[in-house]
This record gives structure tokens, sequence and C-alpha cells, in this order.
């Protein structure tokens, strides 16, 4: 039933063979891995006023200079990424740079900055989409975060279904909500070419505004930069394009790259030309597009368009985490089974526990993630400026042909996103606090594994290990509960193998049923020792662990081992264990760890 119902959810699996049409054109590839920065069109601009509001309307022209700011920002960081795509073109993005020109240490830092980012992607994503919904449909508020889950459950099991699958699906909404946006700045613009829209409604460009500060333009432009949060995606995502990869890989990041400033910087004037101000109840997008199409079906369009894509902008998470933890995972820094490839060809585990982590904390906060975004923005620019500040690095290094140009343009990003970074700690240290306590402890956890990893292989390395001590004989001790089929498969087993002694062992709680046991015990099986122990507190496990130990320690000393071969019989139908005690379960649970006792279970299954 369980495999029933997970084909209809997951799907046939596919051989590894079909490993090449599971990779995504350019199209695809733009809408999956260019939804989180996309969608930060609706939030970015936003952010920018919430931050002028403070001085007053008047202050609202510095939008535009701001906006070219980051412009300026997002094109260093285009083509610093488009760079790494060549560069290292097997995929790691930030990681992989980092690592491997700025040290090990550096390369945690990004990667597991990210790792975290991507967690946050999808938790703040679902959850401001969620909202967008509940506020149209104010009784669905107080669901706010089953709804949540709901979509986190939905895109988990979507991505689970294989990349090209979740890229066929979630394509047409984020090429909608470019539609809408394109329409929208289109109409505004034409509008305001027209004189439809009265251009006393917003101050001039340099007008004077008291009370403005660099600190605070500076914290408009961090805040502002929010947007560019997802540029990194696609420079992880190498592996899952066709080929050429790298090729196509760069093409898709200029491409996002364009869309992105030219959404960014229409929704930016709109907002100065209409001076829209921001609001707890109406987003800016929303106000833009009512006092353009007012209560109409465009207006209804462009919120329906951007609850999507606020929605679907954590499918980039779902597109890039799992390669992220594909790389750390090579180098042992997490564990290994983030390596492993599900039936569709994905990287199951990555997927799964990114929605897990992502459901607990959107229960932790209860669905309000908005204080989480700019530990979410910080969190990316640490990153962008190792990466940058790596790049830089490996063109002074190796000195190869232009390496001039390209180093002013890391130098460029790797100055400017250094700056973003610390006015975020400077401005909103209350909010962004925590990277500096769960960073350290991310690198600790990760170089503990890698220390383990590597204890692991130096002992599992024959030619390093001490000779293994030749095994003389062997010792079978058969725990029992009563005269049966299942005792019987179990000697005959033991019977098999070559021993020198087969002990069978009975617990008994009643001195009544002890001496009962031995007689018939006597009667069935004469040729098996039979030893009876007696438990005081009603305890399997004790008395016989305690009977085990005892044959071990004399057993060594002649170089025997000690087998306990454990009898289980297996009920036809699964839900029927729950009816069982489990007794051998908590048997075999009990001896694992005991380090020269070997663990044989010998199943017995029944017919009815």
């Amino acid at each position: 039933m369980m495999t029933s119902i997970k084909r209809f959810l997951i799907g046939r699996p596919l051989k590894s063979t079909e490993a090449g049409e599971q990779k995504l054109n350019k199209t695809k590839a733009l809408a999956i891995l260019s939804s989180d920065a996309l969608s930060s069109v609706a939030y970015g601009p936003e952010q920018i006023l919430l931050v002028l509001i403070t001085v007053g309307v008047t202050a609202f022209w510095y939008s535009i200079p701001i906006a070219v700011g980051v412009l300026l920002l997002l094109t260093a960081l285009i083509l610093s990424y488009r760079q790494i795509i060549f560069a290292y073109p097997h995929g790691g993005g930030a990681y992989v740079v980092s690592k491997n020109n700025l040290g090990v240490n550096a390369g945690l830092i990004a990667g597991g900055s990210l790792l975290v980012d991507y967690i946050l992607t999808v938790a703040v994503s679902v959850s401001a989409g969620t909202d967008a919904i509940t506020s149209t449909f104010p009784s669905l508020h107080t669901h706010n975060v089953m709804i949540a889950i709901l979509f986190v459950l939905f895109l988990t099991i979507l991505n689970l279904r294989g990349v090209t699958e979740s890229a066929s699906i979630l394509a047409y909404p984020v090429y909608l909500f470019v539609l809408a946006l394109f329409i929208l700045i289109g109409v505004g613009i034409y509008k305001i070419l027209m004189g439809e829209v009265s251009s006393d409604l917003h101050a001039s460009m340099g007008t004077p505004v008291a009370g403005i500060s660099l600190f605070i333009l500076l914290r408009a432009f961090a805040s502002g930069s929010s947007a560019l949060t997802g540029v990194e995606a696609i420079s992880n995502a190498i592996p899952n394009f066709k080929e050429p990869a790298p090729n196509n890989a760069a093409k898709t990041l200029i491409l996002m790259g364009s869309l992105l400033a030219v959404l960014f910087t229409g929704i930016v004037f709109l907002a100065y030309y209409l001076s829209i101000v921001p609001s707890v109840e109406v987003t800016v997008v929303s106000q833009i597009a009512e006092e353009i199409f007012g209560r109409s079906f465009m207006y209804f369009f462009i919120q329906g368009t951007t609850a999507l894509i606020l929605i679907l902008a954590a499918n980039t998470g779902y597109s890039a985490f799992p390669l992220l933890a594909v790389n750390l995972a090579k180098d042992k820094f997490i564990p290994r089974m983030f390596t492993i490839r599900g039936d569709r060809l994905g990287y199951s585990n990555g997927i799964i526990i990114l929605g897990l982590a992502s459901i607990v904390l959107i229960i932790a906060f209860e669905g309000h993630t908005e204080n989480l975004i700019p530990l979410y923005a910080v969190g990316v620019f640490i990153p962008f400026t190792l990466s940058q500040t790596g790049m830089m690095v490996k063109w002074v290094r190796e000195k190869p042909k232009g390496w001039a140009f390209k180093l002013i343009i890391n130098s460029i990003g790797a100055v400017i996103s250094l700056i973003v970074t610390i006015i975020f700690f400077l401005t909103k240290f209350t909010q962004v606090w925590p990277v500096l306590v769960f960073l350290p402890i991310i690198i600790l956890v990760f170089h503990r594994i890698r220390k383990h990893y590597d204890a692991v292989g130096e002992q599992l390395k024959v030619t390093s290990c001490d000779p293994a001590v030749p095994i003389e004989g062997n010792v079978i001790i058969v725990p029992v509960a009563g005269i049966t089929h299942v005792v019987e498969n179990s000697l005959n087993y033991a019977k098999s193998l070559s021993a020198e002694q087969i002990i069978a062992v009975y617990v008994s709680f009643e001195r009544e049923d002890e001496k009962k046991f031995e007689d018939n015990w006597k009667k069935w099986q004469p040729n098996v020792r039979l030893v009876t122990l007696h438990s005081h507190y009603r305890s399997i496990i004790g008395p016989l662990t305690k009977f085990i130990d005892t044959i071990e320690h004399k057993a060594s000393e002649a170089n025997y081992r000690v087998t306990v071969v454990i009898p289980q019989f297996i009920p036809r139908k699964g839900w029927h264990n729950i009816l069982h005690n489990q007794s051998s379960l908590m048997i075999r649970t009990s001896l694992l760890y005991r380090r020269n006792v070997i663990i044989t279970t010998v199943p017995y299954h029944l017919k009815k």
C-alpha cells in the first residue's frame, strides 16, 4: 500500500541512464532558478520606501539613485557569477569558490550561510504568499500555519517527482508574474507620458530634504539590496542544465539579471512618480496596480500572480539546496546521504530535509516570518562577499587573459557586498545577530563530521589497521522464549554452523515456570545445553546481557567469538507487528554495541 501511495505521489522510478532527460533547458531553468530573485521585486522597492518614510514623503526621490546603486551591485554580481560559472562548471557557487581560494573555513562559512538561507527562503516565501492569500480571504487568516505547511508539502512532493516535472508546472506562474509586471510597468509609463498622471504627486529630483543623512541612505540601499537574494542560485545548480551546461547557465543568469533590473527599476520609478506610501495593510505593488487599473481584472491578475510568485520563490531553495548539500557531502562536511539520488534521480534526502526544516521554522514563528527577512538577506551577502573576494584571489594568483578587467568587476562586487553586510549588522543587529551564533556552531559541526569520516576511513583501511586476531572457535547463544517452531528454526540454523558449543538461554519470571521449562526442554532438545536465568525485576534484557557478557569474557581469552542467534517470527501483514512485544528487536538493539558479540537474526515467516 505504501509503495502504491509513493508511486502515486512521486511517480515511477527512473533508470540512471535517464538522467540526461532530467536536465533543464534555459526556459525552464529561468523559471525555477529565478523565482526567488524575481519575487523580490514584490518587496525590494517597498523596503527602500519603508526606510525613507522615516524622513518624510519628500525623501522618496532618493529611491531613484538608490535603485541605480542596487542595479550597479546587481550588474557586478551577475558578471561575477557568470565568471564563476565558467571557472567552476560543476556547480557549488560561493562554497566552492571560497573554499578553493580563501580556505576551508571561508568555504564553510559561505556554504553554511547558504544552507540556512535556502531554508529561510522556503519558510519566508511560503509564509509571505500565504499572507497574500489570507489577506484576500480574511476568513482563512486563522489557518495561516496549516496553509503554509500544505504549500511546503506540495512543493516538496513536486520536487521529489523530478526537476523537469516541477519546472514544467512552476514555469507558468513565474512567466505570468513577469507578464503581469511588464503590463503594469508598460501601462503605468504610458499613462505618465500621456499626461494622465499628475506630475505634482511627487517631489522633484534634487528637492532638499531635512533630516536626510548618509546613514539613512545606506540603510535604504541595504534594504533595497534584499531584492538581490537568489542571484547565486544558478551558479549552484549548473549540473541541472542541459549541455553545454556552463553556456546555458550563463545565458540564463544574464536573462534573469536583465529581467530583475527592468522589473525592479520599473516598480521603483512608478512608486516614486505616483508617490506611493508603504502601508502595513496594502503592499506597494498592490497600490500601484490599483492606481493604474483600479479594482479591475488586471488588478486581481497582478495580485494573484504576485501571491503565486512569492510562494513559488521557495522553489529556488529546492533547486539549489540539494546541489549545495551534495558538494558539502562529497567533501565529508555533512552526511553522505545527501549524495544519494532518489527514485526520480533528484537528491531526495536534501529535498526532504529542506522541507522538514522549513516546516519547523513556520511552526516556530507561527507563520510570521517577516522578521527573518534581514537574517535571510545577510545570509546571502556574506557568501556574496566571500565569493567575490575568492575570485579576486583567483585572478591575482592565476593571471589569465583579461584578468585585470575581471579583477575590477569582482573588486567592485566584493566592496559593495561587504558594505551592505556591514550596514545590515549596524542597522538591524537585533534581527541579524543569530548569524553570529549559528554560523560558528554550523562550522564546528561541519568539522566534527569531517573528523568522524576521516577517523572511520583511517580505521577501515586494511593497510592502517592492526592485523585481525584469528578466531579459534565460536560459541552460539540462542535466547528462547518457549518451545516453538520459531525456536526450532533458529536452533537448526545454529547447528548448521561450526560451533564449539550451543547454549539456549531462557529467562523466567516465576520459579515454577523455570522448572517446568527445563523438564520440557530435556525431552525436546536433550543435546542442546539450556541455561535458565531468573529475573527478579521481570526484565529479559538485564539477565540475558549479563550472561552474554560473562560468556564473552571467557571466550575472548581463548580467541573465541560469541554469536547470539535471535529467533524472530515475521507476521504475514505488517500491522500485525504492533500486536506483539518485539522482544527480539529489543535484544538486538541492546547487544548492538557489544564489541566482540556477533548478532544474527533468524526469521520465521508466518503463513496466516
